[in-house]
């Protein structure tokens, strides 16, 4: 797929001033991505869910301006102006500018907010970018009338963090160039939700809130410890092994193999942060205690229910819808305690992004 400027900027005067809005959704990824190179190549391939609840809603205000050439960008994130992170997006911008030009002939006030806690170990970069990206894209299709590609959001959402290309798609994506996966590519990510069994397209994500914290180790700092990782060659050969039995399993609507498969590999992505030169540990005591509750509760109850984490402590409850009420007490009387607050997310499997009315 070639991704190019496509009509370069704006012809003069055909640009009115606007509003666009989106939300797009988090993803938590089954099998990890982790460790990348050149610009946001991924070491090996990803497939995730797209979640629905866990989400960043953007709003692009824009009108043209007089002096074309320099970014004009003003930035607010949950209502308040937020320097670090409009600089992060204008640093972005600057280094995709042959990909979206136009952008110098507007001025852009920018307004993002989450539903879940920042830099806590939700992919707020995935959901946040991919919002960004799709506004911007609206923007390009209401004054250059073109359709927005997802294929093409999903290459732009890559450049400005990998994850971002997965939440594109809806039920699940897979991110990450595979010789048995028709299509996948490291430059964007592909739709897979028609491939598997439908159970997983309904796919429950509890996402138990162990802290609201910053991270202290962002996922950047962490992709760039695996460049000198002693296992990390067996760890990329490890992930497109698990790739390709996550599949089959989710084809075959075998439960108990997709869960170990997903637990493994949430372990592993921890034990790599536990074993990077310097090391350092992102779970926190009560991460540990819901894995053993979770562990215990599976062998008693024989549910299949399962366990995921992305970079930092807060736990993915994954279980298919048909024994949501089953488990259900379990959660709340068990395992919520240990939630900062008793604050949970309770999401499931989602659609993808999705254009909002202006408020």
């Amino acid at each position: 797929m070639k991704i190019d400027a496509e009509g370069h900027k704006f012809k003069e005067g055909t640009i009115q001033e606007g509003r666009v809005r989106w939300k797009s959704p988090s993803n938590i990824a089954l099998v990890k991505y982790w460790g990348k190179y050149g610009e946001q190549l991924p070491k090996n391939p990803s497939i995730s869910f797209t979640l629905d609840k866990a989400h960043t809603i953007t709003q692009i205000d824009y009108r043209p301006k007089l002096d074309d050439g320099k970014l004009d960008i003003n930035f607010f994130f949950e209502g308040k102006p937020n320097e670090a992170f409009g600089q992060k997006i204008e640093q972005f911008l600057v280094r995709q500018i042959n990909l979206i030009p136009w952008v110098t002939q507007l001025q852009m006030t920018i307004k993002s907010e989450n539903s879940f806690p920042h830099s806590s170990g939700i992919a707020s970069s995935a959901s946040g970018m991919s919002a960004l990206v799709m506004c911007l894209l609206d923007i390009e299709s209401k004054h250059k009338g073109v359709e927005i590609s997802l294929a093409k959001a999903s290459y732009i959402s890559r450049l400005a963090s990998g994850s971002a290309s997965r939440s594109l798609f809806p039920d699940l994506a897979i991110w990450g160039s595979h010789n048995a996966i028709k299509g996948s590519s490291n430059l964007y990510a592909i739709p897979y939700g028609e491939e598997v069994n439908p159970m997983f397209k309904t796919f429950h994500d509890d996402i138990l809130i162990i802290s609201g914290k910053e991270k202290s180790v962002s996922s950047t700092a962490g992709h760039a410890l695996m460049n000198g990782n002693i296992y990390a060659e067996n760890r990329y050969m490890q992930a497109n092994q698990n790739l390709m039995d996550i599949i089959r399993s989710m084809k075959e609507g075998d439960l108990e193999k997709f869960g170990a498969i997903v637990e493994s590999e949430a372990l592993t992505l921890h034990a790599l942060m536990m074993c990077s030169t310097p090391s350092y540990m992102l779970m926190e005591p009560h991460t540990i205690s819901v894995i053993n509750e979770i562990r215990q509760y599976r062998k008693e109850s024989k549910h299949p229910i399962y366990f995921t984490l992305d970079a930092g402590p807060n736990i993915h409850l994954l279980y298919p819808d048909n024994i949501a009420e089953q488990v259900s007490p379990f959660i709340k009387e068990v395992l919520q305690p240990y939630c900062v607050g008793g604050k949970m997310i309770y999401d499931k499997v989602g659609k993808g992004p999705q254009k909002l009315t202006h408020e």
